[in-house]
């Protein structure tokens, strides 16, 4: 009875609108029209989807945009909470530092990024004038735009990923870090052997975090670059607003959905495995 209200609230806002999802994939809403003048057409969405060379464009830049992304904001993010574990005055200095993109809205970050990336007279070029390098075009050359994206994204969420990194360092016992260092272990010995072995199951949980974060934002997109130049920055998600709100192809937005989620459901479920053997491990 207590937990009524909470289920009825997780029923209507969750559960409900997934089921509306599955059921949409499955009907074509000729021009965006309503229910009434829906065809079933079965698997035929999730078939006109795969073949669309514009959304095998998108899910290829979602990779490159994950993998770009990930390895360089974690490592950062690790690189940040290793230098500021330590509780300084010096060390809450930087923390807040650190921290502070993360507090900016994605807008707000893209529209300060938009004003860094203009050609000849943004922030980025004025200070690549100052040692003779004539900057390129960064966000309308298509071998440079998602680059330019990835380079935001990194910058707005290393510092937040650092807080995750800055607990699971403080987990670690230090008997382990003392026993490593009698052995004569030095600093990379004990990152490699000892720290990264126990950031295990902190690693696999920032991986789904970031995961998720990167397929539920497309803010920077519409504002930098609206999936251009020539789909080189068009991402799934800006796919599905495309096909939904400016195509009205419902049906075909609604399959997208689906099949993004179920791809990132089993990413997720593949870290979520790794964090368990990892907590097993340090156990």
């Amino acid at each position: 009875m207590l937990l009524a209200p909470s289920l009825l609230f997780l029923g209507l806002f969750t559960y409900l609108p997934v089921i509306r999802v599955i059921i949409e994939s499955l009907y074509d809403h000729p021009h965006g029209t309503g229910a009434v003048t829906a065809t079933f057409v079965g698997l035929g969405n999730y078939a006109k989807v795969l073949a669309d060379p514009a959304f095998r464009q998108a899910a290829l830049n979602n990779l490159i945009y994950a993998v770009g992304t990930l390895v360089p904001t974690l490592a950062l993010a690790l690189a940040f909470a290793l230098a500021v574990q330590r509780s300084t005055r010096f060390s809450a200095v930087l923390r807040t530092v650190f921290f502070f993109p993360s507090l900016v809205p994605l807008v707000a970050a893209a529209s300060l990024f938009f004003f860094i990336f203009l050609p000849g007279i943004g922030l980025l070029d004025y200070y690549l004038a100052k040692i003779g390098i004539n900057g390129p075009n960064w966000l309308g050359d298509s071998d440079i735009a998602l680059w330019s994206v990835i380079g935001l994204t990194v910058w707005k969420n290393a510092g937040y990923y650092m807080l995750f990194y800055i607990a699971g360092l403080q987990n670690i016992p230090r008997d382990t870090i003392e026993a490593a260092l009698i052995d004569g272990a030095n600093a990379w010995q004990r990152l490699r052997y000892v720290i990264l072995p126990a950031l295990v199951p902190t690693t696999s949980f920032v991986l789904v975090i970031a995961l998720i974060n990167l397929l539920t934002s497309v803010d920077h997109v519409i504002v930098l670059t609206r999936g251009g130049p020539s789909n080189a920055t068009n991402l799934l998600l800006y796919y599905i607003f495309q096909a939904a709100h400016e195509n009205f192809e419902i049906g075909k937005a609604a399959a997208a959905t689906l099949l993004s989620v179920v791809v990132l459901l089993a990413i997720s479920v593949g870290s979520m495995r790794i964090m368990s053997r990892g907590s097993h491990h340090e156990a």
